[in-house]
């Protein structure tokens, strides 16, 4: 037996816990780059202080997001087949979580006025950070049993929420709340809020360390080269011929195609939705996201346990219908508390739709072609992803009103709920031949 043949037997042995443990600490680790950035504290102080006015930082933010979409949708297949091809998986994610860690902690300089600035700093780290998660998912049918993916898969998910809460409360108390912030931080130009993208960046380096000591990788078997790269179009073309054959995976994708579009938009317009139209402060902000995070947290965990005893397309489905009865009550009331209960049933079911998504398309790839499934799932969040945040800042600028706007992810959770009532769930675990 040659030493490639030995490890790729010792990468498909079953992970120990600390190895368990340890991977589901990257989402510890990365979820405070969405909560505090993408969601809640930075996209809100962006489009209320450092663009000119709500509705035009409105506009703004949605093409920076569409560009960071467009972006994943073009690497992620790539990469993930160079990953298949040369044992880079880790590699990839550390590089990857690396330059999302600078890039976020670069976000504290724009100041007032210097949109461009902010928009180029956000888009690079919302890229790098997209592009983590593909070599990070891929690693989850390595890391679970066939029979516990659903809730090692929701453990992730929840252990990220509650990084997600953790990451929040510190910067609530000791920057954006506090009379006088931490290490010597003012209250001038914002410089207490913008603070909090260090925050998130220390996070994210310091909580990624477990997986870079105990989550074990296949070595690299070919070195990186431009030959390499080149070659990869070629798998690219095999890996979409080889989809087709596994025709679950392809509804899959396709059902996820739309209905991640929702939850794109949501995550990058709920804090700017809430402070533009229901007036928000960014202290309010900040309850609201902590208690969002504590549903969100609790709907992976207790879902995520679901989703092995019922499957992970019905669990899908129940999340959508939730995110569909949220999401209309959002748009429609005029309640702050409706609204807070409309957000509150978004986190418990925002969760389970990820991690459910993440697990499924785990009982469903082949073996030693995690990354390059795992490419094309990214490639299916993000290459239509363009569209919701797109369409929010066209329709919110035309109609001056961010209600409008928000009403698109109704039509990407309803269609994509319509094409997952497709997928055979059995059938796809019977293709990977995992069992």
């Amino acid at each position: 037996m040659d030493q490639t043949t030995g490890s790729l037997r010792a990468a498909r042995a079953p992970a120990s816990r600390r190895a368990v443990v340890s991977w589901c600490f990257y989402d510890f680790a990365n979820s405070p780059f969405t909560t505090l950035v993408v969601t809640f504290i930075y996209s809100s102080y962006f489009t209320q202080v450092i663009a000119p006015d709500t509705i035009s930082g409105t506009l703004s933010w949605s093409r920076a997001v569409t560009i960071t979409a467009l972006a994943v949708a073009l690497l992620s297949p790539i990469l993930g087949v160079v990953a298949d091809q040369g044992g880079y998986r880790k590699f990839f994610l550390l590089l990857w979580t690396g330059a999302c860690v600078l890039f976020t902690a670069l976000l504290y300089l724009p100041l007032p006025g210097q949109v461009f600035q902010a928009l180029l700093w956000f888009t690079l780290a919302n890229i790098a950070f997209e592009l983590s998660l593909v070599f990070y998912n891929a690693m989850l049918p390595g890391i679970a049993p066939q029979n516990r993916i659903g809730r090692i898969s929701g453990y992730g998910w929840s252990l990220g929420y509650v990084g997600g809460l953790a990451a929040m409360a510190v910067a609530f108390v000791g920057f954006v709340d506090a009379a006088t912030p931490w290490f010597g931080f003012s209250r001038e130009a914002g410089s207490h809020i913008r603070a909090t993208n260090l925050v998130v960046a220390a996070w994210y380096a310091v909580f990624t360390v477990p997986l870079l000591l105990w989550v074990r990788e296949v070595q690299p078997r070919a070195r990186l080269s431009s030959r390499m790269l080149l070659s990869s179009f070629h798998h690219l073309a095999v890996a979409l011929r080889d989809v087709r054959r596994y025709r679950e995976i392809t509804k899959l994708l396709l059902a996820r195609l739309l209905y991640n579009d929702g939850l794109v938009t949501i995550f990058a317009f709920g804090g700017i939705y809430a402070t533009g139209t229901f007036g928000f402060t960014f202290s309010e902000l900040m309850i609201f996201g902590l208690a969002l995070n504590v549903a969100a947290g609790v709907g992976a965990f207790f879902l995520g346990h679901l989703d092995d005893r019922i499957g992970g397309k019905r669990t899908i489905q129940i999340s959508l219908w939730g995110l569909i009865i949220a999401a209309l009550v959002a748009i429609l009331t005029t309640s702050r508390l409706m609204f807070w209960g409309a957000c509150i049933l978004v986190g418990i079911c925002a969760g389970p739709n990820q991690s459910a998504s993440r697990s499924l398309l785990g009982r469903f790839v082949p073996r030693d072609k995690e990354n390059e499934f795992y490419g094309l799932f990214a490639f299916s969040g993000k290459a239509t992803a363009f569209l919701g945040p797109f369409l929010v800042g066209v329709l919110t600028s035309h109609f001056d009103s961010q209600r409008v706007g928000m009403s698109t992810m109704l039509l990407f959770f309803a269609a994509g709920l319509w094409l997952l009532r497709y997928v055979d769930e059995e059938k796809g675990c019977r293709e990977s031949a995992r069992n």
